[in-house]
C-alpha cells in the first residue's frame, strides 16, 4: 500500500454536483476535513443542465402556495411511493435552502418588487419554480462552488471511484485512480457521500453527460447498500429531435411553463386527449385556463401542455406511434405563437440559442420537434430521511444517487431543491458519524490490490472484446427492452441479453497503457452500468403494475396492491436478490391534507 498515493479525511464526498458541493459544505462546516472528489473536473457537474428552476414554496408569485401544498404535489406526482417523511422534510426545507443560496449570492430573477420571481411547472399547483432565466443549475453550482473553495475543501478533479473499501461492515474509503495518468489513489475516510447522479448512459436517446453511468449505485449496491424503486426511470418529454448529433439534449420544461403548447402533426393541442381519469373532475377549467392562457391572460396558470413529465412522455409516444408525430419522430413545441421574440430571449436565452446554432430553428419564429428521452432516476440507495445515512454503516448518499424522495415520478425542479435539502443532511449526517469514531478504519491491503488487478484485467489481455462496442449493445438492449414500454417477456429476453453481455464484458481488451486510455475509462464505467442495468430490468419485472415512470403494457392499470410497496434490490453473495418491502404508513396529519385537498 506504500505504493500507493493516499489521502485521509475525516468524510469523502464523491460527486462534485449540487448535492455533493452542498454534502461537501454542510460536513466542513460541522469541523470535519472534507475532500470532495469529481469524476470530471469542478463546474461541469450535470447539475449544470439543470434549466427550468428550483422547487420551493417560497409564495412570491402565488401567496396560496406552503409547504403542505407542495408535499401533496410531490407525493401526488410520485404517485404516493414516496417516502413520505423525505418528500415531507423536502417541502419545508426547500425554502430555506433558497434563500440561503441568494445570501451565498445567487441572483435569481426577480419580481417587480424585488422578491424571487418563480414559475409554473408540471405537477406543481402553483407558481413554484425560483429561476435564472434557464440556466439556473448553471447558476446554483457557481455559488455552491463558489463557497466551497472559499471554505477551503480539498478537490480532487478528473478522478474515478472505482470501488469502495470496507473494515468489516462499515465503509471506510474509496479506490480511485486519475484519468490523465491511470494511476491509483487510495482515499481513508470515517464517512462516503455519494452523490454520483443517475444511468442514463445505459441509455442511446439520454440527456443525460458522460459521467451519468450509474458509479454511485454500483459502488453502493457492492458494498451491500439496499436499491429501491430502480423500476422507475423518467423519460423526460421534450429532448432535441433533431439534428442526430444533439438527440436527446434537454429542452427545458420552462418553455411550457412559460406558454409553449405541444402540438402533433396535424396542428392539433393533443395534450387534451390525455388527461388522466386522475385530473378528469379538473378538465372544464384546465381547458377555460388554458384558452385564456393563449388568448394572452397571464393569470390563467393552468394547462395540460404541463401535466407531471410521465404523462405527457407516454402521450408523443401515443402520438409518434399513430402517425401523428413531427417529420424526425416527435411533436412540436410552439411557443412563438403565445410569446413576442423579446421575451423568449429574455426568459430562454440558452433554448433560443440551442436551438439556433444546433438545429438551424429560431424558436421565436417557428416551432421546435421534441420527444421523450432518458432523464432521471428516481430509484437509487436506500437512506434514511433524517441523516441520508444508506444501510451500511459509514455511507451516505444524496442527490439522485439517492431513492425515495421522488417515488415513481419526479416533478420537475424537486430535484434541484432536492440536492438542497439532503445534500446538507447528507454532510451533517456524515460530519456527525465520523465525530463518533475515535480514530480512523483500517484499510485492508489485500482488499486494494484484489481491486487493483481487477481494473487491471482488461489489459492482460491479448484478445477480446472492444469496451465500447459492448457499450453501444447494452444501449441497444436497453432501449429496446428496458425503454419508455415495458413487457415480460421483452424484459426476460433483456435480461438473457444482459447475461450475454456481462460475459462479453469480462472478456473486454484494451490495449495501451493507463495514460490518457478512454477505452479502459469505458470499460471501468461498463461495470457500473451493466450492474445497475441488470437492477432496472428485475425490479420493473418485478413490479406488475403501471405506476409513475414505469409503463407495463401487459399490466396497463395502477394497482392499489402496488401502492405502498418497494422493490429492494440487495446483493447476496454474488446473486442480485429482488425483494418486495411495504412502505412505512404517512401519519393521519398527513393524511388529512390529501382529503382536503
Amino acid at each position: 500500500m506504500e505504493n500507493y498515493e493516499t489521502h485521509e479525511y475525516d468524510v469523502i464526498v464523491i460527486g462534485a454536483g449540487g448535492a455533493g458541493l452542498r454534502a461537501a459544505i454542510e460536513a466542513s462546516a460541522q469541523g470535519a476535513s472534507v475532500a470532495l472528489i469529481c469524476k470530471s473536473l469542478l463546474g461541469k457537474a450535470h447539475t449544470v443542465m439543470a434549466e427550468g428552476g428550483v422547487a420551493a414554496a417560497l409564495a412570491n408569485v402565488d401567496e396560496r402556495d406552503n409547504w403542505q401544498v407542495h408535499f401533496r404535489d410531490t407525493m401526488r406526482g410520485g404517485k404516493m411511493l414516496n417516502n413520505w417523511r423525505m418528500a415531507q422534510l423536502h417541502a419545508q426545507e426547500a425554502p430555506d435552502r433558497v434563500n440561503e443560496l441568494e445570501a451565498w449570492g445567487a441572483l435569481f430573477d426577480r419580481t417587480k418588487d424585488g422578491r424571487i420571481l418563480q414559475r409554473n411547472f408540471g405537477g406543481h399547483r402553483y407558481p413554484r419554480l425560483a429561476h435564472v432565466g434557464d440556466r439556473t443549475g448553471l447558476e446554483m453550482i457557481r455559488t455552491l462552488q463558489d463557497r466551497g473553495v472559499h471554505l477551503g475543501i480539498d478537490v480532487y478533479m478528473e478522478c474515478t471511484v472505482a470501488r469502495l473499501l470496507k473494515d468489516g461492515e462499515a465503509v471506510s474509503g474509496a479506490f480511485a485512480y486519475w484519468r490523465e495518468h491511470g494511476r491509483f489513489v487510495i482515499f481513508r475516510a470515517k464517512a462516503t457521500v455519494l452523490a454520483t447522479g443517475g444511468v442514463g448512459k445505459a441509455y442511446r436517446i439520454t440527456s443525460n453527460s458522460w459521467e451519468y453511468t450509474g458509479d454511485g449505485h454500483a459502488l453502493a449496491y457492492e458494498a451491500g447498500a439496499d436499491l429501491i424503486d430502480m423500476e422507475f426511470l423518467q423519460f423526460h418529454p421534450t429532448g432535441m429531435i433533431w439534428p442526430p448529433s444533439v438527440r436527446g439534449l434537454l429542452v427545458t420544461e420552462g418553455v411550457r411553463g412559460d406558454g409553449g403548447v405541444l402540438l402533433n402533426n396535424q396542428g392539433e393541442r393533443f395534450m387534451f386527449n390525455y388527461i388522466p381519469d386522475t385530473y378528469r373532475k379538473e378538465t372544464a377549467e384546465t381547458i377555460e385556463e388554458a384558452d385564456r392562457w393563449l388568448a394572452g391572460d397571464r393569470s390563467a396558470r393552468r394547462t395540460p401542455d404541463l401535466l407531471t413529465r410521465d404523462v405527457v412522455a407516454k402521450a408523443i409516444n401515443a402520438e409518434m406511434k399513430a402517425g401523428r408525430g413531427s417529420p424526425h419522430g416527435g411533436a412540436f413545441l410552439d411557443i412563438s405563437k403565445t410569446r413576442d421574440a423579446e421575451t423568449i430571449k429574455r426568459k430562454l436565452p440558452s433554448m433560443y440559442h440551442q436551438f439556433k446554432e444546433l438545429a438551424g430553428v429560431d424558436i421565436t419564429k417557428e416551432a421546435m420537434e421534441v420527444g421523450p428521452t432518458c432523464h432521471y432516476a428516481m430509484g437509487g440507495v436506500r437512506v434514511d430521511a433524517e441523516t441520508a445515512a444508506t444501510t451500511v454503516p459509514g455511507l451516505f448518499a444524496a442527490g439522485e444517487v439517492a431513492g425515495g424522495m421522488h417515488g415513481a415520478n419526479r416533478l420537475g425542479g424537486n430535484s434541484l431543491s432536492d440536492l438542497l435539502v439532503f445534500g446538507r443532511r447528507a454532510g451533517l449526517g456524515a460530519a456527525a458519524y465520523a465525530k463518533r469514531l475515535s480514530k480512523a478504519l483500517s484499510l485492508n491491503p489485500d482488499q486494494v490490490e484484489a481491486v487493483a488487478r481487477e481494473v487491471q484485467e482488461p489489459f492482460n489481455r491479448t484478445e477480446g472484446e472492444n469496451p465500447f462496442t459492448v457499450h453501444e449493445k447494452l444501449q441497444e438492449v436497453m432501449e429496446r427492452h428496458c425503454g419508455i414500454i415495458r413487457e415480460e417477456q421483452e424484459l426476460r429476453e433483456g435480461l438473457v441479453e444482459l447475461e450475454k453481455l456481462k460475459a462479453r464484458a469480462g472478456r473486454m481488451r484494451v490495449t495501451g497503457n493507463r495514460d490518457f486510455n478512454p477505452g479502459w475509462n469505458m470499460a471501468v464505467d461498463l461495470h457500473n452500468m451493466l450492474l445497475v442495468s441488470e437492477a432496472l430490468a428485475k425490479a420493473a419485472l418485478e413490479r406488475k403494475e403501471s405506476r409513475g415512470g414505469h409503463t407495463r403494457s401487459d399490466h396497463p392499470k395502477e394497482d392499489p396492491a402496488w401502492t405502498r410497496v418497494n422493490v429492494v434490490i440487495r446483493r447476496s453473495g454474488d446473486e442480485m436478490a429482488v425483494t418486495q418491502e411495504p412502505i412505512p404508513q404517512m401519519p393521519d396529519e398527513l393524511k388529512r391534507l390529501f382529503e382536503e385537498g
